[in-house]
């Protein structure tokens, strides 16, 4: 027995059961994937997850201590190929195979250090933000999708971030309440969440909006085995953003929309129609 290859398949493992422990939406997705795209994801959500976590939920930690903690021990292990913190091990495999570049793992760490400090933005810092803590997340997972076809990379890679960014601002309207009163921030610019308003609602939708019409057609155009898991998550946002378009300000601002789970099954059977039909 390959005592190695038992480490690298239990490492794995982990992070598809954080996956599974944290985001049942995003683990359904990903079971949607071809075979070969998926323990690479589940790889880059457990790293990404645990730095979330660090900074929104650990707060009777030394926060920022840990943060500085865990980046150390990424680069260790993307320089090692190494890591006993197998969530590390499974990430810089996944890196190494598929060539994600050292810049997208810098600017997503980046973003994760900005909710340390920062409780308002200014336009310059929500799109910086917005990159490292959503974009460049995309296109880690591209790079699995595109298996080393740099050409097609280059291709999707705007549609890519454009899709990434209108899943981070549904995330910030969804959670604008949740935000504020737990972590005292506002990721939108310009807006104070004591005022925020039916005009303020309205300009944040017309930007999600154009960032999901650049966004389908990369979709259409993304290999075989990933296309329906990344149309799927598209077509749950698009109806969560339904939801939050037809509720004033007040009610943005007073609860937490959700896409039922019966909603949910609907979309699934759906979409496989429509991409079983080529209709996407």
């Amino acid at each position: 027995m390959n005592h190695v290859n038992v480490y690298h398949s239990a490492c794995a493992e982990c992070s598809r059961l954080i996956t599974l422990w944290y985001s049942t939406s995003f683990s359904m997705g990903i079971r949607l994937f071809h075979r070969r795209f998926r323990a690479p994801v589940y790889a880059i959500y457990g790293f990404v997850r645990f730095a979330d976590e660090i900074v929104d939920t650990f707060h009777q930690y030394p926060k920022r201590e840990l943060l500085d903690r865990f980046r150390e021990d990424t680069y260790r292990a993307l320089e090692e190929g190494i890591s006993l913190n197998p969530v590390l091990h499974s990430l810089q495999r996944v890196v190494r195979q598929y060539g994600i570049g050292r810049e997208l793992i810098d600017a997503f760490l980046r973003s994760m250090e900005m909710d340390l400090d920062q409780n308002t933005y200014d336009p310059e810092g929500y799109n910086t933000y917005i990159y490292g803590s959503a974009e460049a997340v995309g296109l880690m997972c591209l790079r699995v999708f595109c298996e080393g076809d740099d050409t097609r990379y280059e291709d999707l890679k705007a549609p890519a971030c454009r899709l990434g960014a209108a899943f981070q601002k549904i995330n910030f309207l969804r959670d604008i309440k949740s935000d504020y009163d737990d972590r005292g921030r506002v990721y939108f610019p310009g807006v104070d969440f004591r005022y925020f308003d039916n005009a303020d609602k309205k300009r944040i939708e017309a930007d999600i909006h154009a960032d999901f019409q650049a966004a389908l057609d990369g979709i259409r155009r993304l290999p075989d085995g990933a296309r329906f898991g990344v149309y799927l998550a598209y077509k749950y946002y698009t109806q969560l953003f339904v939801k939050i378009r037809r509720a004033p300000a007040q009610r943005i601002s007073q609860e937490r929309f959700r896409v039922s789970g019966k909603r949910k099954v609907y979309l699934l059977f759906s979409s496989a129609l429509r991409h079983r039909l080529n209709l996407l």
